[in-house]
């Protein structure tokens, strides 16, 4: 029978095993590492071959440049035949994040320090790749969370890899005005978008999570291609008192699992009773699940639960994790927030669950996982921005300045840099 790991921190062997938690990702394995280096220097080498060889070897799927592209008429077509409901529900969606995006933009305006002399300015990315993943179920909700962002950004070509071409990827394609889509995935695809073929122009940054081949590539390439971030599967961590509805704890424990065997679903707790009343409903829900047995999977392999002395410890600890999605079933949220600085996405309350966030809340359920939400953000318009410095200085404005700048110049031993302030301070023009 199905188990879920059970911690209590008055336990003495408590640190070590909440240690083996935080740490339990798996080490990259040498042989994927050098598996995806050759396929990334084939295709830098040999472009469009490779990459077609590649994805033949690899998915059994035989392209060549006319069959590379889906075509506008398909994508047409797949719009066309869902019914009304679903394109009404993308549509919605697609809404709501456009607008939250669009309200990021907001934030984003010149910065001026010394008068009109020092600026700050930012411009859109020119062409990005979007990786969708495929895995186990389509993901039209990754077009829609990745598309937008850049659209709201500026972003003039906004082109896609996936492994799943279904209908309803292909209609969230069309509603989020992605310019070219690309039947080729894995690290192939993403060598592709970094060093350009024939058939794939290059891009200024990847976005978008794929499976431990895909994340190695990505962090292989980086440097000649920008990222968003390094993915790993998905997490959920529950923080609750005994204000928490366990039904609710244990529905939103589940949706995390059945994503994949992978997916890690996490409890921290203040109150025993509650721990033991989500655990009996996990498992009553668990048996009218259609994904069963890769919930089951991820419960064994993945699940925690834990037994906190406190809501101070119960934050603590959440703060090490720093999950993906962080929910917070308690009785002030508000005032628990406060204490919390490491998270993806944050729910708060009873009535707030992760599938708002995954699908229409506004803000882009693309995360920082893997404790990565310590130094990474959710995917927003900034990742598809950039900054640009503008120093603009009169002579009387650089005369302020200038004897500091020589002496700094001189300081570093750099006599030509303060030669270039002196002959300009000394200047009749």
């Amino acid at each position: 029978m199905t188990k879920i790991k059970v911690l209590r921190t008055t336990d003495s062997s408590f640190e070590d095993n909440f240690k083996s938690v935080l740490f339990r990702i798996k080490k990259l394995s040498a042989d994927v590492e050098a598996v995806v280096k050759t396929i990334l220097k084939d295709v830098e080498e040999n472009g469009d071959q490779s990459l077609f060889s590649y994805t033949e070897k690899y998915d059994g799927v035989r392209l060549d440049s006319a069959t590379l592209i889906v075509n506008p008429e398909d994508i047409e077509a797949a719009y066309k035949s869902l019914d009304s409901e679903e394109i009404n529900a993308l549509t919605f969606a697609a809404k709501r994040i456009e607008q939250f995006h669009q309200k990021q933009m907001n934030r984003f305006s010149e910065i001026n320090v010394g008068g009109e002399t020092v600026a700050e300015i930012v411009r859109p990315l020119q062409r990005v790749g979007l990786y969708i993943p495929g895995g186990k179920a389509p993901y039209p909700s990754s077009v829609l969370m990745s598309a937008i962002p850049a659209r709201a950004a500026g972003v003039k070509d906004v082109v896609m890899v996936s492994p799943n071409v279904s209908s309803h990827v292909l209609a969230a394609a069309k509603i989020a005005a992605v310019s070219c889509i690309y039947r080729v995935w894995g690290a192939q695809a993403i060598a592709a978008l970094t060093y350009g073929t024939k058939s794939i122009p290059r891009v200024d940054k990847i976005v978008g999570p794929g499976n431990v081949y895909v994340e190695t590539a990505k962090r292989l390439v980086f440097g000649e291609v920008g990222l968003d971030m390094l993915a790993g599967p998905s997490e959920i961590l529950i923080v609750a008192d005994d204000s928490a509805v366990p039904s609710f704890a244990a529905a939103d424990f589940l949706a995390q699992a059945e994503h994949d065997e992978n997916a890690s679903p996490m409890l921290i707790t203040t109150s025993e009773s509650f721990l033991q009343e989500v655990n009996k409903e996990i498992f009553s829900q668990l048996k009218k699940l259609r994904r069963k047995e890769i919930a089951e999977r991820s419960l064994e392999a993945q699940g925690i639960m834990i037994l906190a002395d406190n809501i101070n410890e119960a934050v603590a600890l959440a703060n090490r994790i720093a999950p993906e999605h962080l929910e917070l079933m308690v009785n002030e949220p508000n005032e628990v927030l406060k204490k919390i600085t490491c998270a993806g996405a944050v729910f708060l309350g009873n009535y707030s669950p992760v599938t708002a966030g995954d699908y229409l809340a506004g803000p882009s359920h693309i995360l920082p996982t893997g404790r990565t939400a310590r130094f990474f953000s959710p995917l927003g318009v900034d990742d598809f921005l950039k900054r640009m410095s503008v120093i603009s200085y009169s002579k009387d404005e650089l005369l302020e300045i200038g004897d500091a700048a020589k002496k700094l110049a001189l300081i570093e031993g750099l006599d030509a840099h303060a030669k270039a302030v002196e002959k300009r301070m000394s200047t009749k023009r």
